[in-house]
């Protein structure tokens, strides 16, 4: 008769300590070459920089002309080839992995939003009556460091109106035709009215459909129909922007923030 063989969890530890793993987490890491970092494919990011070309040569030759953007090739040079010249000298493309998706990948969408959101500056200053010059930065996609860049639920921007009083505004840009506001951006917006009495506006780019939406993130209620979980792009609880809150057509001038308020949220 064969003799009963009791292997214990201690036992488990004294292997993997054999092995020259001082935890569990760098055995899993190990056997499953979690540790190894794949290197950044610069061709490919370099495609993928002509795609952002791309995208703004088509968005400013259809939006109205008191927003195109005049000089291009210094826009361009500024906005997307300076920015991934301090990426690349800094180390962050390899950090940009969240969710299992290449750096690459993580790099260009990220990259389009911060875009587009610099190309609509120039309409944000028509809309809110102020030079974007006075538009503050606030946001915490910082490029000093691989350490010091973040994707935060803090606002883009924030800026004085009639000089006074102030607000944030959450720029946000879609290119599916599927519109939503994440839900630590509404909580986010939430806690900064209740410690400030702030607002923040939520300025959504659809530049699929040509149409920019305008919604107050600190006023969206918790028992709302639009919020819905999108389990497929793994980003859980979002609040699905119906189509009554786009009220620009990118083709038209864009409506003073005054409009908008008198308009649409009287």
């Amino acid at each position: 008769m064969s003799k009963t063989i009791t292997i214990t969890a201690e036992y488990f530890q004294q292997y993997r300590r054999k092995l020259g793993f001082a935890s569990q987490a760098d055995a899993k890491n190990f056997f499953g070459a979690k540790d190894i970092a794949p290197s950044v494919d610069l061709n490919y990011i370099k495609l993928l920089n002509r795609r952002l070309y791309d995208i703004i040569n088509k968005v400013n030759g259809i939006v109205a002309a008191e927003i195109k953007i005049d000089d291009l090739v210094a826009f361009k040079k500024e906005r997307i080839n300076r920015t991934f010249e301090i990426m690349k000298k800094r180390d962050i493309l390899p950090i940009l992995n969240n969710q299992g998706r290449r750096p690459e990948q993580v790099y260009f969408n990220w990259m389009r939003g911060y875009v587009a959101s610099n190309y609509f500056l120039k309409a944000l200053g028509l809309i809110f009556g102020v030079d974007t010059s006075k538009i503050d930065l606030i946001g915490d996609d910082d490029l000093r460091s691989a350490e010091t860049f973040k994707r935060t639920p803090k606002a883009d921007l924030e800026i004085k109106l009639n000089g006074k009083e102030k607000i944030r505004i959450e720029m946000q840009s879609g290119f599916t035709g599927t519109n939503d506001v994440k839900q630590h951006k509404v909580l986010e917006a939430k806690r900064v009215f209740l410690d400030s009495g702030i607002h923040t506006l939520a300025i959504h780019f659809d530049l699929y459909n040509g149409q920019v939406a305008f919604i107050k993130l600190d006023e969206i209620e918790d028992n709302s129909v639009n919020w819905i979980t999108r389990i497929n792009l793994n980003e859980g609880l979002v609040w699905n922007i119906d189509q009554n809150f786009f009220f620009w057509n990118l083709r038209n001038t864009p409506p003073s923030y005054q409009n908008i308020l008198k308009n649409y949220y009287a």
